[in-house]
């Protein structure tokens, strides 16, 4: 037993499971001798129900949470950039996704056992927006192991003030200036654009692939909620199917036992008619008796007579 596993133990339990699993370990710890880790297991915090539901959704959906730390790379780098178009686009990328892995944790709770609330799913969207906006919160939540929900800022990490107002207004004209002379300083600005031209070139690219990815995984979250939607349909009717044929189980019991009665009832009118049957055999058998007695005795009457005649 080591920390690192028991820490990956601890966090995949439900909130409720985690203070009675956890000194369970740190008592075994204690029995084998490792005082230390016994301390550093004990010292580990039971998480809330929304750093628990991010948790879960960090582990169960990495595919797109790695979509979202992509895209939260590519807002971050267009912000720096103050590529306003870009940033609208990736904008609507981010509401759709986190929107979806929201939807996400939700399902993922119920199947866990553990349904959430709106509250506790508004504390998952800002842990996800922070996700977005800074790379430290993005690298905490990819462990899978908060104990609070992540706290939502306000803008990007690089943004200037008044970067806002440059986004939304068109780009001012420069003012004409002198032409520049041509020669090797020429050049060596013509170079250095060219260079700076393919940085934005790969930056579009890189954002490009963010926001790809980010569609991907959105349509993989919208497929997959679908088809968790028939599966539960499925469910629903196997369990009405399960009703019907536990309450057919239950009428067929119940006819069962009304048979039963009735075979009873039948068994002991047989066994009265049995007994009826010999009581009536032996009153036959005494008639019978008495009747071959009596003609016997008229026999010996008749010869008697007849001799005395």
């Amino acid at each position: 037993m080591d920390l690192e596993s028991v820490t990956d133990e601890l966090f995949r339990l439900r909130p409720e499971e985690f203070t009675a699993a956890r000194d369970r370990r740190a008592a075994e710890a204690v029995r084998a001798g490792d005082r230390e880790l016994a301390r550093r297991v004990k010292a580990l915090r039971r998480p809330t129900l929304a750093a628990w539901v991010s948790n879960l959704l960090a582990r169960e959906r990495p595919d797109e949470a790695g979509a979202l730390i992509s895209l939260g790379e590519g807002l971050r780098d267009a912000h720096r950039t103050l590529d306003g178009g870009r940033l609208r686009e990736l904008g609507r990328a981010q509401r759709t996704l986190v929107a979806s892995l929201s939807r996400q944790a939700g399902l993922l709770a119920d199947e866990a056992g553990h349904p959430v609330g709106e509250d506790v799913l508004r504390e998952v969207e800002e842990t996800l927006h922070a996700v977005l906006a800074d790379p430290g919160a993005a690298q905490e939540w990819a462990t899978g192991r908060l104990t609070r929900p992540l706290a939502a800022v306000t803008g990007f990490p690089g943004l200037a003030p008044d970067a806002a107002d440059r986004l939304a207004a068109p780009p001012t004209p420069s003012a004409p200036g002198p032409a520049r002379e041509r020669g090797g300083g020429a050049r060596v600005t013509d170079l250095a654009e060219a260079r700076e031209r393919r940085r934005r070139e790969q930056r579009r690219e890189g954002l490009d692939r963010a926001r790809r990815k980010a569609e991907r995984a959105g349509e993989e979250l919208r497929a997959r909620e679908e088809e968790l939607t028939r599966v539960r349909a499925e469910a629903e009717r196997a369990e009405e199917a399960e009703g019907a044929a536990r309450q057919r189980l239950e009428e067929l019991a119940a006819e069962v036992a009304a048979a039963e009665d009735r075979g009873r009832a039948a068994r002991e009118a047989v066994r009265e008619v049995h007994v009826r049957l010999r009581g009536a055999d032996r009153a036959w058998q005494a008639a019978r008796r008495a009747a071959e007695t009596a003609e016997a005795e008229a026999r010996a009457a008749a010869e008697a007579d007849d001799d005395g005649g």
